[in-house]
């Protein structure tokens, strides 16, 4: 080495030479790394090739993505208001005391510092997307800078639009101002605070008792699971807690459940429908079904039943729960790609936003266009008959019977409904009396047959269920996207000719819980198994346990529950 070394200093031609050779000879590393200059050239142009994904929102959609994002070519960021991860489901028992706020959240850069990839966190709200040049325009919302919120643009060669959606308010006057919300911790810190205040206020002791009374009213509007599992928590934490505190007003304190339909949770099986409007009732909890609401002042509710009567209704305290509507950066996107008449971003069924060829949208604030058998019953049938006979047979139908139950999820919730085995069933009822095998159909018989498939189609429901799987498919597919490049898209995905590069997304139903107080919980899992009582409870606490992002979430909410049973829910306004 001694040698080597003199001659660069006694010979510098051969250096030169050594260097050349080098750089010819794959020696760039070496070179590279006793020159810092060059290193960082050859990182920048590494950096520079990656692919950018700006991935919007750090909700159930945005973090499941994240999570299961493993391929180390992208160059990831992640902008949101919020720096958390909240697990939403816990929402209502975070209201009332059951379980801690901080114990439901999880810091994002958390989440992302155990990725193997270079990912990075902005705490900012997207105020616009401009998917033509690849653009979003963000602004910091921490107010730290001296002259106000600053803002700055982000360009992407993927985005994924994972923002989720705010509360509906349909519009009626005086809901905005007057009511509480339940789509945030923020929303559940905020009712816990108000529910004592109400209790607080109302011991004061120059009020008249009807003034008690109304401000010991409270009031839930939406029978949806939301609402039903905040009134059912309120329950408890009145009569197992705060009663016993303000034993004075104890007799003043109602709750009310509003709901436009004619059934609370009729998203549910009915024989749980059944037993939590009996329930309510039985408990005291005054259930008006068919009463929709039209106004909210400060004091008052009014609402109007079916028969038209209106009528207003005092209260103390208020919780909007009715559905979900869009945030104003998605309206503004829907208008530039042509969306402008929707509730929701549309995505074909592989979240990628209708119109667009590298923008993906997921979770709440997205609803996938499924596409109707009718509309590709030619290319179903050309694809199918492969012997191009102009007619199908069983054979080849129960050949291509797969694929088109992949693409098109109605048709197997069709066959289900009607209890048929298989497609060959179907063809069968419009031929007539006839052996399956000797099935043969044209276009037109075989239209006829698959006419009634398309009214299957159903929106998913907007669940964190929902959007968890959205993020993990979508990871995968940008986990394989450069292996599978090869793959042609196409409109139809059949063995042979046409194969999409990815499946379409499907949602697998897991089941899904109404806790509805007192330790009872409700069940509805696959297959139709229904479940009500204590023991459903006690598989609602192992369910939710193990799905907290992390072991230390999971550790706090199972000791607040612990705390919770043993020394009662907390009811200092903190």
């Amino acid at each position: 080495m001694r040698r080597f070394s003199r001659a660069f200093h006694e010979y510098p031609s051969i250096s030169k030479l050594l260097v050349v050779f080098s750089v010819s000879g794959g020696g760039l590393v070496a070179y590279a790394e006793s020159n810092p200059g060059a290193q960082a050239v050859i990182e920048t142009d590494a950096e520079s090739k990656r692919k950018k994904v700006v991935v919007l929102g750090t909700g159930w959609a945005g973090t499941s993505f994240l999570k299961n994002l493993k391929h180390p070519s992208y160059d990831v960021q992640v902008i949101s208001p919020r720096n958390y991860f909240a697990f939403t489901p816990l929402l209502p028992s975070v209201t009332c005391g059951t379980v801690e706020a901080r114990s439901i959240v999880e810091p994002i850069r958390r989440i992302i510092e155990k990725k193997n990839m270079d990912i990075r966190f902005q705490e900012a709200e997207c105020i616009r997307i401009d998917a033509e040049n690849k653009k979003v325009y963000c602004r910091t919302n921490n107010g730290f800078h001296l002259h106000g919120k600053e803002e700055f643009v982000v360009d992407y060669d993927y985005l994924v639009i994972a923002i989720g959606a705010r509360s509906n308010t349909f519009n009626i006057p005086g809901v905005e101002e007057n009511c509480h919300f339940l789509k945030e911790v923020e929303d559940a810190q905020k009712i816990r605070r108000s529910v004592i205040d109400c209790f607080e206020r109302a011991n004061l002791s120059n009020l008249s008792d009807d003034e008690r009374k109304r401000i010991l009213h409270f009031v839930v509007v939406g029978g949806g699971p939301t609402g039903v599992e905040f009134a059912a928590e309120l329950y408890d934490f009145i009569n197992e807690d705060l009663v016993k505190l303000y034993p004075r007003v104890e007799e003043l304190v109602s709750i009310t459940l509003l709901e436009a339909a004619d059934h609370i949770l009729n998203m549910f099986d009915k024989r749980i429908t059944e037993f939590a409007e009996s329930k309510f009732r039985r408990e005291g909890i005054d259930l008006k079904t068919g009463s929709m609401v039209v106004k909210v002042s400060d004091t008052e509710i009014t609402t109007k039943e079916r028969s038209g009567e209106v009528s207003s209704i005092p209260y103390g305290m208020a919780v909007w729960s009715t559905g979900i509507g869009t945030r104003p950066v998605i309206r503004d996107f829907m208008k530039q790609v042509g969306q402008a008449n929707r509730r929701a971003l549309a995505t074909d069924e592989w979240l990628r936003v209708e119109g667009t060829d590298s923008v993906y949208a997921l979770g709440d604030c997205a609803t996938i266009n499924q596409r109707k058998v009718m509309e590709d019953i030619a290319a179903i049938f050309s694809k199918a008959d492969r012997d191009n006979s102009g007619t199908l047979t069983a054979g080849e139908a129960r050949e291509v019977i797969s694929d088109i139950c992949e693409r098109y999820p109605q048709v197997e919730l069709h066959l289900k409904n009607k209890k048929l085995k298989d497609i060959v069933d179907l063809l069968k009822e419009s031929k007539g009396d006839i052996q399956k095998e000797a099935i043969e159909l044209n276009i037109e018989e075989f239209k006829a047959a698959l006419s009634q498939v398309d009214s299957q189609m159903k929106n998913l429901p907007a669940t964190a269920q929902v959007a968890a799987q959205q993020g993990t498919y979508l990871a995968d597919c940008f986990n394989r996207m450069e292996e599978c490049e090869k793959y042609p898209e196409g409109p139809l995905r059949f063995r042979g000719s046409g194969r999409h590069r990815f499946r379409p997304f499907r949602y697998k139903h897991l089941g899904q819980f109404a806790p509805l107080g007192g330790e009872q919980t409700a069940a509805q899992l696959p297959g139709d198994w229904v479940s009500i009582g204590r023991s459903s409870q006690w598989l609602w606490y192992s369910v939710y346990a193990s799905k907290q992002v992390s072991w230390r979430t999971r550790m706090l909410v199972v000791s607040d529950w612990g705390r919770r049973f043993i020394f009662g829910r907390d009811s200092s306004r903190i």
